[in-house]
């Protein structure tokens, strides 16, 4: 059973830069549940410590004595390595987050009544070392999301959050369109984190985080009535055609995952 996420932090990302790597080496039967949601064989998914949306989670890949000699310190390490490894690892890890967003989508429905859009992708130039995938709920509704850098680090299309989907189409280009992409010049990818403020609903101009936090909340309410209003019709013609065998979409038995609000579920 599983429980909010909560607004404070946790210890498993403290100043320790090195702590991914730790976690990527540790057996998953000595995490606290405050800490490890699920693991595979091939990758543990954590809670993010700062989360920047309702849901929002890490996947990193375990480290085994199999992947000595090679580096997993971020994407751009991986893709400059063995490529033939660097794709299995990144499809695995496209394996378990589709489980994972299984997971979240039903706790979408349980604690909200709908699900919303999903993101998954790597940063660009990642703040920390061993390569790890951001699993997030499209929202940005978090006390953590407290600068232009943590907003543009996650915006779907400015271009240094990097789809999963797409990393995994370099590996079908050419080569020389792939050793070109695989560059992630961290210099080049950094400059996108101090574009301007532009919200990835409407893509409206934002001048400042509060004003764009205050208009996210907007954008959220107008989803919530939106989908309020369609299941309202939906349970309308359902009750109108009770006994004809109309199946409901929403009977299921999630377990419990955690959200930045800090209620349980």
């Amino acid at each position: 059973m599983l429980k909010t996420f909560l607004t404070t932090n946790y210890v498993h990302q403290t100043m320790n830069l090195n702590i991914l790597r730790t976690y990527a080496s540790k057996d998953p039967t000595s995490f606290p549940s405050s800490i490890l949601f699920s693991h595979s064989n091939n990758s543990l998914a954590i809670y993010d410590a700062y989360p920047k949306s309702l849901f929002h989670f890490l996947l990193l890949p375990r480290v085994k004595s199999s992947f000595q000699g090679h580096d997993l310190t971020s994407l751009r390490a991986l893709l400059k390595g063995d490529k033939k490894f660097a794709k299995a690892v990144v499809d695995s890890l496209k394996e378990d987050a589709v489980t994972l967003r299984k997971e979240i989508e039903n706790e979408m429905v349980k604690r909200f009544g709908f699900k919303w859009n999903i993101w998954t992708g790597f940063h660009a130039a990642p703040s920390m070392p061993h390569l790890h995938l951001h699993v997030l709920s499209a929202d940005l509704r978090s006390d953590a999301m407290k600068s232009k850098k943590h907003y543009n680090s996650f915006h779907p299309k400015l271009g240094f959050f990097l789809d999963i989907d797409e990393v995994l189409s370099w590996f079908d280009a050419e080569d020389s369109f792939f050793k070109n992409q695989a560059e992630l010049d961290p210099k080049t990818f950094e400059k996108l984190l101090k574009d301007d403020l532009v919200c990835f609903y409407c893509s409206s101009n934002m001048k400042n985080i509060p004003t764009l936090k205050a208009h996210l909340d907007e954008e959220w309410d107008k989803l919530m009535n939106r989908e309020k209003a369609r299941l309202e019709r939906k349970r309308k013609f359902e009750e109108k055609h009770k006994g004809d065998g109309v199946p409901n979409e929403n009977n299921h038995d999630p377990k419990r995952l955690k959200t930045t609000s800090g209620e349980d579920m």
